[in-house]
């Protein structure tokens, strides 16, 4: 059996399909673009290969085996992925497991796809959301909902709860295992254990960091409208971009994939249709491949 990522998409390269990858996920999902560049900055360096030496981390995200299997059981079948999240079963304790080792490699390996990794990063950001608000009371910020993806949800909530309270308190005997695995984030380099607020404070500068560089490189000058994007050829292939059945055409497409562009591009949005916020597979297939040919 051949497992396959959500979208076969790729870029003109690496980290022009990252960059499109998450581009995408933000438009279907709903969540930041800023957000989740900043996010992904932050855990890879852009990487998509990226792994950890002192966890089971992995991918562009840096989801951990368990977080992975947790949201792949949750949102996989949403996004065609159906194979992996019905393999997925959770034991009476929470522990997600896959029976077939293959196939559980498979489900982890799609860490590593950075369509993938970023649908499941924003499905995971979301979900995260209303729960941080409910429990503090106010609006979750980025690095509140960064917190949520670096701790896990209740690691969150007891960071931030009690850095509201307690904000000296040290980081570290809050949360050795993390600590064990994150040294230089729990530890200044002189050993002394940061505290939360600080803790909270360097993700919150690094995080504006990496969102505030997240600029694509040769698609901030494009400036190309809806009718030029319509018309457009693939590179490379000198294959026409011809439009699905039902609900996509052309003009859709183009349209969505010029709402990508403003996002990336750090502009105003054009008004969006709920379908363009929400696309058909056809029409978002469609729309990547007019990335593609502009090498987004």
């Amino acid at each position: 059996m051949t497992f396959t990522p959500i979208a076969n998409f790729r870029g003109t390269n690496a980290t022009g399909s990252v960059q499109s990858a998450i581009a995408f996920a933000s438009q279907k999902t709903g969540v930041d673009f800023n957000y989740l560049m900043g996010q992904a900055r932050l855990e890879s360096g852009m990487r998509a290969d990226a792994h950890s030496s002192t966890s089971s981390a992995s991918g562009l995200y840096q989801f951990l085996e368990q977080s992975w299997l947790h949201v792949m059981k949750q949102h996989g079948a949403e996004h065609g992925l159906g194979w992996a999240a019905d393999r997925i079963s959770a034991t009476s304790s929470g522990r997600m497991t896959v029976s077939d080792p293959a196939t559980r490699r498979a489900i982890l390996a799609l860490r590593n796809d950075p369509q993938t990794a970023s649908i499941m990063a924003a499905e995971h950001a979301s979900d995260n959301k209303d729960a941080i608000e409910s429990s503090l009371g106010r609006a979750a910020t980025s690095t509140d909902l960064y917190m949520a993806h670096f701790l896990g949800l209740g690691g969150a909530r007891s960071f931030l709860g009690t850095m509201q309270d307690n904000p000296n308190r040290s980081g570290a005997a809050m949360f050795p295992a993390a600590a064990h695995a994150n040294r230089g984030i729990f530890y200044a380099s002189n050993g002394q254990p940061r505290t939360l607020a600080q803790i909270y404070n360097r993700f919150a500068a690094k995080f504006d960091q990496g969102a505030a560089t997240g600029g694509v490189t040769g698609l901030a000058s494009t400036t190309l409208g809806v009718s030029g994007l319509a018309s457009t050829r693939l590179g490379g292939s000198g294959a026409t971009v011809i439009p699905g059945n039902g609900e996509t055409s052309t003009g859709n497409a183009a349209a969505w994939a010029q709402v990508t562009l403003d996002q990336i591009n750090g502009g105003t949005a054009r008004v969006q249709t709920a379908n363009l916020m929400r696309p058909t597979p056809d029409t978002a297939r469609l729309a990547y491949m007019m990335l593609a040919s502009l090498g987004a």
